[in-house]
């Protein structure tokens, strides 16, 4: 199988270099073809990648003009990837390239993608909470069981590019995009080294917000809890009226207490608002689709030997 990598930098200099070499090192990948995405790093990272191109015919450079994100850094060098198949991975040397054999092999049983799932997350434990909330997100988005199971660790087949080739929204999730084209999905545990230089830039508010991307942006859910909400409470308030109704039947008196009617009251508002909120955030979506901000802009990229 051919493969191409494609790798999303970030701050990443002194990884570049040992990543690359590991993965020409393995000869399952050969013909390998490395894309090296920066996207906006502050470090001298991009001069790294110039002198891996320069250095070597199967690596390639692309660097972005700002920050895109993770998944619009991959978004962009799935795009221009040429080889059968595609790998991505993290660019810390947490995802052990020697792992990617074994993927390669689980994906020829069948499958059409397959995720290297960490053994055991190495992050902090608040860390470890908002990547579990954000994988219950994007379970409820995907509507497959390996969504528990997905990591930037993955392979898939290239055609499936062609489900969301048409894309062009500013919040991009591959693994939502990547289930546009097909339902056949594996995983299988590879080993998660620990990092050895630097800090992760996945941080807790980058991660729910991602969450909150994936909601409004690839699903309904959240407007369907908000009318599941608004009909629970419409019963509860039909179901307090009868009681009212019949306490003065009954009893021939009414519910006494201004706290009483105030507390329905700020329950009914507060189911309001929450509905409102859910339904700004699809207003903020759609207005940000029309004006058809891209995914990402490339500044320049480097040139094949």
């Amino acid at each position: 199988m051919s493969v191409s990598i494609v790798i999303p930098v970030f701050n990443s200099e002194r990884t570049l270099r040992p990543l690359a070499q590991a993965l020409g090192a393995i000869p399952e990948l050969q013909p390998v073809e490395l894309i090296l995405v920066n996207d906006a790093s502050r470090d001298h990272s991009w001069e790294v990648i110039c002198q891996l191109a320069s250095e070597h015919a199967w690596i390639r450079g692309i660097n972005l003009s700002r920050n895109y994100g993770q998944h619009n850094a991959l978004l962009c060098g799935i795009r221009v990837a040429t080889y059968e198949i595609i790998g991505t991975m993290d660019d810390d040397l947490q995802n052990p390239p020697e792992e990617l054999p074994r993927m390669l092999a689980k994906l020829r049983e069948g499958y059409d993608v397959v995720y290297g799932t960490p053994q055991k997350e190495s992050h902090g434990w608040l860390r470890d909470i908002a990547s579990r909330i954000t994988k219950i997100a994007l379970q409820s988005t995907m509507g497959a069981t390996t969504a528990r199971s997905v990591s930037a660790f993955r392979v898939f087949r290239t055609h499936l590019r062609g489900a969301f080739e048409k894309y062009t929204g500013p919040y991009v999730s591959i693994d939502v995009l990547l289930t546009w084209g097909t339902e056949r999905f594996a995983a299988i545990p590879v080993v998660n080294r620990p990092r050895t230089t630097g800090v992760s830039n996945y941080t807790v508010g980058k991660l729910i917000a991602h969450a909150m991307n994936m909601m409004t942006g690839f699903s309904t859910l959240p407007l369907q809890f908000a009318s599941i909400l608004g009909f629970a409470l419409t019963l509860f308030g039909v179901l307090v009226l009868l009681y009212v109704l019949l306490r003065y039947v009954i009893r021939g008196t009414s519910m006494p207490g201004f706290p009483f009617l105030a507390s329905i009251i700020a329950i009914f508002s507060g189911a309001q608002l929450f509905a409102l909120g859910i339904l700004g955030e699809y207003t903020a979506r759609m207005h940000s689709r029309s004006m058809e901000k891209p995914s990402y802009a490339i500044r320049a990229v480097t040139d094949r030997q």
